[in-house]
């Protein structure tokens, strides 16, 4: 098999936008006609300059080879620029082609991608869901009402979750990490007595936070929730500092989680070494693909750690984070998105039954991917993926903040 072609989609999914505002899949061909799909989970740059980006990395260290040499071609695209270190942007394009590689390969031996990368370990995956409104709540209210967030909870519940993720905790901005607003504090303990309250012992409580905090900052706001037993605290400050989420992780008693914007085992490993993360969160369509989170799992395992596939994009991706998740031991929980559009795009071949997956068994990853439909919502937009806010965290008034991708409207 030879890779011969290579396709781009930017697909935009319509309101209420759940998972960011566009996803970029990439549909690879081999010479003798067998397809793959695979997912760009990058947002440094805007879908045209990503564009550019991942029909470089094609064109350089894809087109020609076999499919087969994953390791090959990693080693190209993280070593031939002399740059030999992490790269979110050439690592984005990069993850996303390698999918669609185990894609092919899959469908070529007629067996699921688990099958390939050490067999099947899960015969289903836990799964969790962020708390999104209800069609009865009315935004931006939803976002700091504990009421409504422990309605949404029990609504998850009932459909036979057991993990819960919720993000109360004020704005992240383009200014770095800042101290929370005390009523931010306030804010985040409240969500976490009502939605306590609400489920019980029936679900985790996985508190996000997405990098917004000073180290000492968070430090603040995680002892503040400890009372309510979390699963985790998720990425409590910025990922550019690695060696002080060991501070963090020291001084609250609720475990680290964080991934979402790393790539490759390189910078996950100083999180491992030091005991700043017990909870990987890698997104495969950025982390390096599934061989490098399959690498990472095991790294993992010797420190005890544990794996949650991170998801805040379409369901090419989520259907990678499924196959890795079917083969490690080490998984814990998986993130999911259940949006019609997701569901359609897929033409339904991956379901989510009583809060657990299957472990898919269709041959490559066990997607159908209805093509017209992704065309037929291309992104116009000018933003990123997702958005930083510029303004500050508001200390006097508080914050309404529902995400860094804003809302589409109907």
């Amino acid at each position: 098999m030879k890779l011969a072609d290579l396709d781009i989609i930017v697909t935009s999914p319509p309101a209420p936008g759940w998972g960011g505002q566009y996803w970029i899949l990439v549909k690879l061909t081999t010479a003798c006609g067998i397809t793959g799909w695979g997912e760009c989970y990058a947002s440094s740059i805007g879908p045209d300059a990503m564009r550019a980006v991942i029909s470089d990395v094609f064109q350089r260290y894809f087109e020609g080879e076999n499919p087969e040499n994953i390791e090959r071609m990693f080693r190209r695209t993280y070593s031939s620029g002399f740059t030999q270190r992490p790269d979110l942007t050439v690592m984005g394009a990069f993850s996303g082609l390698e999918i669609a590689c185990w894609d092919i390969l899959g469908k070529a031996r007629d067996r699921p991608v688990w099958a390939l990368i050490g067999g099947l370990m899960n015969e289903r995956v836990r799964a969790y869901t962020y708390l999104y409104p209800l069609p009865h709540h009315p935004l931006p209210d939803f976002w700091v009402s504990p009421e409504m967030a422990a309605e949404s909870a029990l609504d998850c519940i009932g459909r036979g979750y057991t993990g819960v993720k919720f993000d109360p905790a004020g704005p992240y901005t383009m200014r770095g990490g800042h101290q929370p607003a005390m009523s931010d504090i306030s804010l985040s303990v409240s969500f976490c007595r009502a939605i306590r309250a609400a489920v019980g012992d029936k679900a985790d409580l996985l508190f996000g936070t997405h990098g917004q905090f000073t180290t000492a900052g968070a430090i603040r706001l995680g002892q503040a929730i400890e009372p309510y037993n979390p699963l985790w605290f998720e990425e409590p400050i910025p990922p550019d500092n690695l060696l002080e989420f060991q501070q963090v992780a020291n001084a609250v008693r609720i475990p680290v989680a964080t991934g979402e914007r790393l790539t490759t085992r390189a910078e996950f490993a100083t999180l491992l070494r030091t005991g700043g993360a017990k909870i990987l969160q890698p997104a495969l369509g950025r982390a390096g693909g599934i061989w490098e989170a399959r690498k990472l799992a095991a790294l993992a395992e010797s420190f005890n750690a544990e794996m949650a596939p991170h998801l805040y994009a379409g369901p090419i991706e989520w259907a990678a984070n499924i196959q890795l998740a079917c083969a490690i031991p080490n998984l814990l929980i998986a993130e999911t998105i259940e949006t019609p559009f997701h569901d359609a795009l897929i033409k339904g071949t991956i379901r989510i039954e009583d809060g657990f997956i299957p472990a898919p068994q269709a041959p490559g990853l066990g997607i159908d991917v209805d093509e017209d439909l992704a065309r037929a919502h291309p992104f116009t937009g000018e933003g990123l993926h997702l958005q930083m806010q510029d303004a500050p965290c508001d200390y006097a008034n508080g914050n309404v903040f529902g995400g860094g991708a804003p809302v589409k409207q109907s």
